[in-house]
């Protein structure tokens, strides 16, 4: 009895061969029935001893989140997904596909990125079979077409977008700061490039990222230089602030009048106190202001 099932493709077939209890009581009654007729001296229990062989390669289990594909003569019966315990004539091909969850951390591969950069990328992929008939038999073999298909998204997705977006200030998606984009981008990649073997893809992201070993010293050294410039330009507009304030309080409360010349060296002294990265060694001017 096979009937269609609504959550694979209309190609797989489910399929409840009769239960291996059953078979199993059936071949103890030819096994038995023909040892004592032949101890009776009856020919006919020949015929019960080779039913009973005859049966025996038939018996098969089905282990939970397991299946088995069932081939005729080179025709696909259909697919048990039923645990439990069964039995099928011995001329039946049964093919043992998993259908539980499976991890896959991909090798770390030297690509270009979209910039041209060489790049070290991996990715760390969950999948599972939903379609047994197209793992069995729309592919040769379905888990080496995963890696193989997994390799070519990230060679692809690798030289979509640039690593990070120092040189390309108009791309608003990188490899190391847009993650989520990213990661959901390679999903969809990899559903496309499954979905031929009837494979579902639970999660994928990127699992390593980093520059390849010949330019990781001068983009690390770059991008420390990068750090630096944007702390200085914060520590400058902080600077302006404050001696701006500085000098409207200096006004407002009318504490010293200050002519042009002595605002350009109280915002000089102030802009080398705020702005310098060693401490200021104060100097105690004993006579005037101009001396």
């Amino acid at each position: 009895m096979s009937t269609q099932t609504s959550n694979v493709s209309a190609l797989e077939k489910s399929h409840r061969p009769l239960s291996g209890y059953v078979g199993f009581i059936l071949f103890l009654f030819f096994l038995l029935g023909g040892i004592g007729f032949l101890i009776g001296r009856q020919p006919i229990g020949l015929l019960g001893i080779i039913l009973a062989v005859f049966m025996a390669p038939g018996f098969f289990f089905v282990n939970p989140n397991g299946s088995r594909v069932l081939v005729l003569f080179g025709k696909y019966v259909g697919t048990v997904r039923e645990n439990g315990f069964f039995w099928v004539i011995p001329f039946y091909t049964r093919k043992s596909i998993s259908l539980r969850a499976r991890n896959f951390d991909s090798e770390r591969v030297k690509v270009n990125d979209k910039l041209g950069n060489p790049i070290l990328i991996s990715v760390i992929l969950v999948w599972k079979v939903r379609d047994t008939f197209k793992a069995a038999f729309e592919v040769d073999d379905y888990e080496s077409f995963v890696r193989v298909q997994t390799d070519a998204a990230v060679r692809k997705l690798a030289g979509s977008y640039p690593y990070d977006n120092m040189d390309d200030q108009e791309a608003d998606i990188s490899l190391r700061s847009g993650m989520d984009e990213v990661n959901t981008v390679l999903e969809k990649e990899l559903e496309e490039r499954l979905a031929i073997a009837g494979i579902e893809i639970l999660e994928a992201r990127i699992g390593y990222l980093a520059y390849a070993q010949e330019i990781a010293g001068a983009m690390l050294r770059r991008q420390q230089a990068t750090a630096i410039i944007a702390a200085r330009q914060k520590i400058v507009e902080g600077a302006v602030s404050m001696v701006e304030m500085a000098l409207e309080e200096l006004s407002h409360k009318q504490i010293i009048e200050l002519d042009e010349e002595r605002k350009a060296a109280m915002v000089s002294n102030l802009m080398v106190v705020l702005c310098a990265d060693k401490d200021v060694t104060p100097v105690v001017n004993s006579g005037t202001l101009n001396h």
